[in-house]
């Protein structure tokens, strides 16, 4: 079985079928990437964000850091471990140490995220989104805050969507600076602190943004707070 994706270069559409599994694809046991601060940062606030937003809205989802995603069961070693996936529905078990699509109840992630960096750009931009799409992940945003990665296509790009699209093809949907459209979870991928974070937001602009916890319990607090100064300063006015 083969997957189509779609890929540009210098304006023509490369067209090209995805092999359910390579050779090269196979994942050492025990083998990890080193990651820098900042890479651990920006993929805590997005694990955060989705986390948050799972909550407010109940659905019945999860999410997760650095999970073995496997998905064909006759080479159980190839595979790749997204920096944070969205799942939905949430497996059944509360200890989930992969997610193999072949089994009853997992299934292939919602979104997938790449945080790049120098040690993994070559992977990220050539040979992540043809794993991604083997995989049938729906989405996949391959975030380059430092803009160390070039692929096939170009670059380095601060910010890659891949989605499959109603032609069945998985196609590089957009490249560039952000903002772009999660049509997965109608919402705007925007760039924050100087472009070194990804976040999402309900407008374009990036003025909605969508919340963490910690963020949603603080606007709570400073609501609280300025409600009490301005009873007593009400009452203060009245003598």
């Amino acid at each position: 079985m083969s997957v189509m994706a779609a890929r540009e270069r210098r304006g023509v559409e490369l067209v090209f079928t995805v092999p359910r599994w390579s050779e090269r694809w196979v994942l050492e046991d025990g083998v990890t990437m080193p990651e820098s601060s900042e890479h651990r940062l920006a993929c805590e606030l997005l694990e955060a964000i989705l986390r948050a937003w799972i909550a407010r809205t109940a659905r019945d989802a999860a999410v997760y850091a650095n999970l073995a995603l496997r998905w064909d069961e006759e080479h159980p070693r190839v595979g790749v471990d997204p920096d944070v996936c969205l799942v939905e529905p949430a497996p059944l078990e509360r200890q989930v140490r992969s997610l193999r699509t072949w089994e009853p109840g997992h299934h292939a992630p919602r979104v997938a995220v790449e945080v790049v960096s120098r040690d993994t750009a070559r992977k990220d931009y050539e040979e992540g989104p043809a794993k991604y799409a083997a995989s049938g992940t729906r989405e996949l945003w391959v975030f380059d805050q430092e803009r160390c990665g070039r692929g096939l296509m170009g670059g380095p790009w601060t910010l890659q969507l891949w989605r499959w699209t109603e032609a069945e093809a998985f196609r590089r949907v957009y490249a560039g600076d952000a903002p772009a459209y999660s049509e997965e979870l109608g919402a705007w991928l925007v760039l924050t602190e100087g472009g070194s974070r990804l976040r999402l937001a309900d407008d374009e602009a990036g003025e909605r943004l969508w919340p963490t916890a910690k963020e949603e319990a603080d606007a709570r607090a400073e609501a609280a707070e300025a409600e009490v100064a301005a009873l007593r300063a009400a009452l203060a006015a009245r003598g």
